[in-house]
């Protein structure tokens, strides 16, 4: 074989492990934003921290390899949370940013020294824990409390003053008359999360999963009333806006001066084995404090230095939260169970001797496939090992199989759906086993709840406790029955009075209008989130196009692959769902797309970086520039850059830019490239 052969089968290869690289890269994407919806606005998360850290940090390795394939919505370039629409959005003046996660102490020293190599030995770290809650801004003006809103996306969150007004730890009148921004944790200490679930148990309601979820969940409550009653609290943990100090420590200080309640545990350090000492005396602390951590913070101390290092779209440079290693303790498998997913996946569940975790009550955990259960040689009656991060749902991560007895016994895997009783089957491409009977009850009763999530078509009072109310009432039996119902259907059944009953008619009626995107993820396709039906949305011009498109017309689409495009044909050449997409079109349920309104496609397929600072323009306004005329903008350089724009201190990617010899252009070539 000669060397041009051999160069065609490796460049081959290459083209392969970057196909799959980018399947890859978005199928995790739209999990992370799965999980992200999940954790940040139903306070309700499915995984462990541990478990959604390893997928974050595999997205993060593949992006870095190919950074080709990195784009601004990526869950690793922006903060996982959204304003909800039953509070009024508030516009961030300071971006609430996240942090940066790591996880070893070699990471820890790593950022340490790096910072001491760019201003000297003598440079200070406060290290200090990061509280489990959620995440406020607290606005007073001449001292008087005069807005608390979430931290949403960074950028947008939720006005929940009235709620914040409840905890009795926050002063609604400071001990100076100073105008400030600032910021803390709003959590539930465990004495009070345990006095709420042994309430809650005495009457025979659902309990609250973590003092996390039930802290962010009352917060965002409409009854202030029910907010007071929880016995909220708050750590404040920095200055947003407002008084200028040297150091974080003194502004700390300053804040508990004038009646603030700041972080307990705050330690001022020098070099890396101080830092990694008081990490260290945090773990220790775990068990023993009245709360939950998930971690310890590490600061620049002195703000000056902050500035200088800045931050990214997501995150500041001069921060990183060290995660601590996943709690694990041992408990037995009293029997494995199955549940019925909205897409009909079917799935194993652990019933567990309860144990106590991460400050949670564990009682079951998913052990995600069949195959699991075979590698792990898992079976009822083992002892395990589980762990978690801080967060709902544990995994197991080993069987101790010294402790068998010969009692176990072992799993079969079921040949039939445990609902509706038809065979399961498994398709080529995934380990999963299906029901794929359209009529099974736990497949219906999921695939309505989903639609009318607040994600997907967003029907406010259409709850899971509705929705199976109507359903065993046999009053709608798919997503498009839901537009049939009338007000006498439902009046005189529970949860009903005539007010909730016009309320629920009325909501349905609202979401006619809803744009195509929503109902398309609404439609619970498989492997289509949130991000994929918008882009279906914005390139057909109605769902009967779709529904007519082929496989190699939907995987040219950006951010589609095969395996996406395969499941949207494979989904709308189904009989029944013609028949709801019909029944929906009849309802008056808008089913036209909403294509991007371009200006011109004079840049289609080439693909832009903008760096550095522009005297007359903002980043923004030129990305969307770009965009409106069909291109594509990168945070990142590399081969596949076409074009960097560059303004005053470009920095890196200017060299990186010429080093690969493209073409470093003005804003007025761009407009040239446009005119």
């Amino acid at each position: 074989m000669n060397d041009e052969q051999l160069s065609f089968f490796k460049n081959s290869d290459e083209e392969s492990q970057r196909i799959k690289a980018r399947e890859e890269i978005l199928r995790l994407r739209e999990e992370i934003e799965f999980h992200n919806r999940r954790y940040y606005d139903e306070d309700n998360p499915e995984i462990s921290d541990y478990e959604y850290d390893k997928l974050t940090q595999r997205l993060k390795k593949l992006e870095r390899k190919y950074p080709e394939f990195i784009s601004s919505d990526s869950p690793t370039q922006k903060v996982g949370g959204h304003s909800k629409n039953i509070f009024s959005q508030v516009t961030h003046e300071v971006q609430m940013q996240s942090l940066q996660d790591v996880f070893s102490f070699d990471e820890v020293s790593e950022f340490v020294n790096k910072v001491i190599d760019e201003f000297g030995k003598d440079t200070e770290f406060v290290v200090e824990t990061k509280i489990d809650g959620l995440s406020v801004s607290l606005e007073y003006v001449d001292g008087k409390l005069v807005r608390g809103s979430t931290r949403g996306d960074g950028f947008v969150g939720e006005d929940v003053t009235e709620n914040i007004k409840m905890i009795k730890d926050i002063p609604q009148q400071l001990n100076s008359t100073d105008t400030l921004e600032i910021r803390g944790e709003v959590y539930l200490p465990r004495s009070e999360f345990e006095k709420i679930n042994e309430d809650l148990f005495s009457k025979g309601k659902a309990l609250l999963a973590n003092p996390r979820n039930a802290a962010a969940g009352t917060l965002r409550q409409l009854d202030p009333d029910l907010v007071k009653s929880r016995n909220l609290s708050i750590f404040v943990f920095t200055i947003l806006k407002g008084n200028n100090f040297k150091t974080d420590s003194d502004s700390l200080n300053y804040l508990k001066s004038i009646g603030v309640k700041t972080i307990e545990y705050m330690k001022v350090c020098k070099g890396v084995e101080e830092v990694l000492d008081a990490i260290n005396d945090i773990g220790n602390l775990r068990d023993s404090l009245p709360y939950d951590i998930d971690g310890a913070v590490v600061n620049v101390n002195k703000i000056s230095y902050r500035d200088e290092m800045g931050k990214t779209t997501k995150v500041p440079k001069w921060s990183v939260a060290y995660k601590y290693p996943p709690e694990k303790k041992e408990t037995k498998i009293i029997d494995i169970k199955v549940q019925v997913g909205r897409t009909g996946q079917v799935t194993p569940m652990a019933i567990l001797n309860p144990i106590k975790l991460a400050g949670s009550l564990i009682s079951k955990t998913t052990l995600h496939n069949f195959d699991y259960i075979k590698q792990k040689d898992i079976k009822i009656g083992d002892t395990v090992v589980v762990q978690k991060a801080g967060d709902v749902i544990p995994e197991v991560i080993e069987v101790v199989k010294d402790k068998r007895n010969g009692e176990e016994v072992e799993y079969n895997i079921p040949e039939v759906c445990p609902v509706c009783g038809e065979r399961l089957e498994k398709f080529d491409d995934e380990v999963a086993l299906r029901c794929t009977n359209s009529e099974c009850p736990a497949l219906i009763y999921r695939s309505l709840v989903h639609f009318a999530s607040r994600e997907a078509m967003d029907i406010s009072g259409l709850g899971a406790a509705i929705v199976e109310q109507l359903i065993d009432n046999n009053l709608i039996n798919n997503i498009a029955d839901i537009y049939y119902l009338k007000y006498e259907d439902i009046v005189n059944l529970d949860r009903f009075a005539p007010k909730s009953a016009r309320n629920l008619i009325t909501a349905i009626q609202n979401t006619k209008n809803n744009s195509l995107d929503k109902l398309l993820f609404g439609l619970g396709m498989r492997h289509i989130g949130k991000k994929a039906a918008k882009v279906l949305a914005e390139n057909f011009d109605n769902i009967y196009d779709i529904k007519d498109a082929t496989v190699d017309q939907i995987s040219a689409l950006d951010d589609f692959g095969q395996i996406m495009a395969k499941s949207v044909v494979e989904f709308f050449s189904k009989k029944e769902t013609f028949e709801i997409i019909k029944k929906l079109d009849d309802a008056g349920v808008n089913l036209k797309g909403n294509k991007k309104d371009l200006s011109s496609q004079k840049l289609k397929g080439q693909i832009f970086v903008v760096t550095g600072s522009f005297e007359e323009y903002n980043r923004n306004d030129i990305i969307k520039l770009i965009e409106q005329n069909d291109g594509k903008v990168s945070s990142s350089i590399s081969k596949k850059t076409n074009y960097l724009i560059a303004g005053q201190n470009a920095g890196s990617k200017l060299s990186k830019a010429e080093s690969l010899n493209i073409p470093v252009i003005s804003i007025e070539k761009l407009k040239e490239m446009i005119s």
